[in-house]
C-alpha cells in the first residue's frame, strides 16, 4: 500500500510503500513492458519508527532510459497485485513543452478530513458535487509530468483539534498516537492514486514536524497542550523522514529536506523553510517556526543549506535548463491571512539574496490557505518589467489544496505588488513551460477543473540557440 515514486537523478526511480510486516529484502520488479518485468532490484531490510503502524520500504532502479515508461511491481506480490507504470525524466537539455502540478497545504480527505461538513469553529467545507484537490489531480493524472507537494501533507497533527471541535470521536491522549498514524496512513493510501504513476516530489512544511500541530487549545476546558504530548516517533519530522526518499544524495542535498532535480528545461531546487534557515537562524522566529516544534536542525553544521543552496545554483547551466523554479513552504512575501507572521522573514533575509544573486525565475510556496500571485520581487521591490522579461524573481503561493481546517481569509487592502488573489476556491496549480522564454502559470478550482487565474512569464534570452560571433577574423561559436 502507500505507492510512491520520486526521481532518482536523470535515470533513476525510487519506488517507496509501505507494508504491515517487515521485509528482509524489498525488491521491486521491472521492465518495458507490463507482460515482461525482466529486471529486479532490490535494498536492505524495511523500516519503521515507535508508534508507526506500517513498514517503510525504499528501492531505487538505475540506469533507465529518460523519457521511457518502465512497468513495475513491489515484491512479493500475488495473483491479484496491480502491475504500475512511470515516465521517467526528461534529459537536462530536453526542450519540450510539459506541465508540472504542484499543491501544497494539502491534507486528508474524506470522513475523517475534509468533507461536506465541519465540527464546530470550523469552516468552508466541500460543497455537495464538488471535487476535492486530491480527485482533481486524479482526473489529471497524465497530463503533468510529476506532482510537487511544497509542504504540510496530510494534516494528521490536526487530530486532536478535530477531536476538541466534535468532528472525531474523543479518544485519550495516550491513544491519540494511533489516531494520528491511522490518518496520516490514509491520506498516503488516497494518494496512491497520483504517487503510484508520477513522482511525488515532496518538500517539508510546518504540518510534518509533530503531532500537534505546534500547540492546541480546548477552549471549552481552557486546557492548551504542546509538543511534549507526541508519543516517541512523532516529533522532528521522524514520519516525513522515514516515508519518504527524495534526490538528496543525487544532488548532495539533506535527507527530504533540501536537494534538487533537472527535468528537461528547468532545474527545480526544494528547499527548507522549517529548520536550517542560515545565517544564524535553525528555524523561523515566527509563530508555529520549528523553535516552537522542538525539530531540527538536520544540516551538518550552521548555514548547511544556504552553503548547499549557492552551490547548486551557481553550478547550474542554463544553456541547458535556462528556468530556475524555488520550491519551499513558507512565502517571502504576499498579503497575510492573518498578519505579518505568516510570511517568512527570516527565510527571505537569508534566502532571497541567492535566488537574486542567480536568477531564479520562479519561487513557489504554500503555508497560508489562499490563492496569491504576485508581482517579481526583489529586496521588497517590485520589478518594474512585471511579467515581461523581468530580472526579479515571480513569486506564487497556493496554499489552498484544502484540508479539514479549510481556508484562510485575505487581508485587504492586498499590498500593492499582488495581481490575483483568491480565499474562496480549494485549488491546485498547473505550471506548464512552453519553450526557454515562457511559461503559464494556472491556478485551477479542484471542485470542477475551471481555470482561476492564468498568467505567463517571459524571459527574453536565446536558449539553446547558436551564435556566431566574428572577432578580428576568427569565428567563434557559442551557446547562448
Amino acid at each position: 500500500m502507500q505507492v510512491r515514486l520520486a526521481y532518482a537523478g536523470p535515470t533513476g526511480m525510487t519506488v517507496s510503500w509501505n507494508t504491515f510486516s517487515q521485509l528482509s529484502n524489498p525488491s521491486v520488479k521491472y521492465g518495458r513492458e507490463p507482460s515482461s518485468l525482466d529486471q529486479t532490484a532490490s535494498s536492505d531490510i524495511s523500516i519503521t519508527y515507535p508508534t508507526s503502524l506500517t513498514w517503510n520500504n525504499h528501492v531505487k532502479l538505475q540506469g533507465l532510459v529518460a523519457d521511457t515508461v518502465y512497468w513495475y511491481q513491489p515484491q512479493p506480490c500475488n495473483l491479484s497485485s496491480p502491475v504500475y507504470s512511470f515516465k521517467t525524466s526528461r534529459s537536462s537539455g530536453d526542450s519540450t513543452p510539459y506541465s508540472v502540478a504542484i499543491a501544497a497545504d494539502l491534507g486528508l480527505m474524506g470522513s475523517d478530513g475534509l468533507t461536506t461538513h465541519v465540527g464546530d469553529d470550523a469552516a468552508n467545507p466541500l460543497g455537495p458535487n464538488d471535487l476535492n484537490t486530491i480527485q482533481s489531480l486524479m482526473l489529471n493524472n497524465g497530463t503533468y509530468d510529476f506532482l510537487a507537494h511544497v509542504g504540510d501533507i496530510a494534516y494528521a497533527d490536526y487530530w486532536l483539534k478535530e477531536e476538541i471541535q466534535g468532528f472525531l470521536p474523543n479518544t485519550t491522549i495516550a491513544d491519540g498516537a494511533k489516531v494520528y498514524e491511522k490518518l496520516l496512513n490514509e491520506f498516503y493510501d488516497q494518494m496512491t492514486s497520483i504517487s503510484a504513476s508520477v513522482p511525488y516530489m515532496v518538500a517539508p512544511g510546518n504540518h510534518e514536524a509533530n503531532c500537534d500541530n505546534g500547540g492546541t487549545t480546548d477552549t471549552a476546558h481552557n486546557i492548551s497542550y504542546d509538543v511534549s504530548i507526541c508519543m516517541p516517533g512523532q516529533t522532528n519530522f521522524t514520519g516525513y523522514i522515514n516515508h519518504f526518499r527524495m534526490p538528496s544524495s543525487e544532488s548532495q542535498g539533506t535527507g527530504n529536506f533540501w536537494y534538487s532535480f533537472d527535468n528537461g528545461m528547468v532545474h527545480y531546487v526544494v528547499f527548507d523553510t522549517e529548520t536550517d534557515i542560515g545565517d544564524g537562524r535553525t528555524a523561523p522566529d515566527e509563530p508555529g517556526g520549528a523553535e516552537q516544534e522542538d525539530a531540527g536542525p538536520f544540516g551538518k553544521m550552521m548555514n548547511s543549506q544556504l552553503q548547499w543552496m549557492e552551490r547548486d545554483l551557481k553550478e547550474v547551466d542554463r544553456s541547458k535548463t535556462p528556468w530556475v523554479v524555488a520550491l519551499g513552504h513558507r512565502p517571502f512575501y504576499g498579503s497575510a491571512a492573518n498578519d505579518s507572521s505568516d510570511l517568512c522573514n527570516d527565510c527571505r533575509l537569508s534566502i532571497e539574496p541567492l535566488f537574486i544573486k542567480y536568477g531564479v525565475d520562479i519561487v513557489y510556496s504554500g503555508h497560508v490557505h489562499n490563492i496569491e500571485r504576485l508581482n517579481p520581487l526583489a529586496n521588497m521591490i517590485p520589478d518594474p518589467a512585471g511579467l515581461n522579461n523581468p530580472s526579479a524573481p515571480w513569486y506564487l503561493r497556493n496554499g489552498a489544496a484544502g484540508h479539514y481546517d479549510g481556508l484562510d481569509p485575505l487581508v485587504l487592502p492586498l499590498v500593492n505588488y499582488s495581481n490575483y488573489a483568491n480565499d474562496m476556491e480549494y485549488s491546485w496549480t498547473r505550471l506548464t513551460f512552453h519553450n526557454c522564454t515562457h511559461v503559464t502559470n494556472e491556478f485551477v478550482a479542484s471542485k470542477d477543473g475551471s481555470v482561476l487565474d492564468k498568467a505567463t512569464l517571459f524571459k527574453n534570452r536565446a536558449c539553446g540557440a547558436q551564435v556566431v560571433v566574428r572577432n578580428q577574423g576568427e569565428t567563434q561559436c557559442y551557446i547562448e
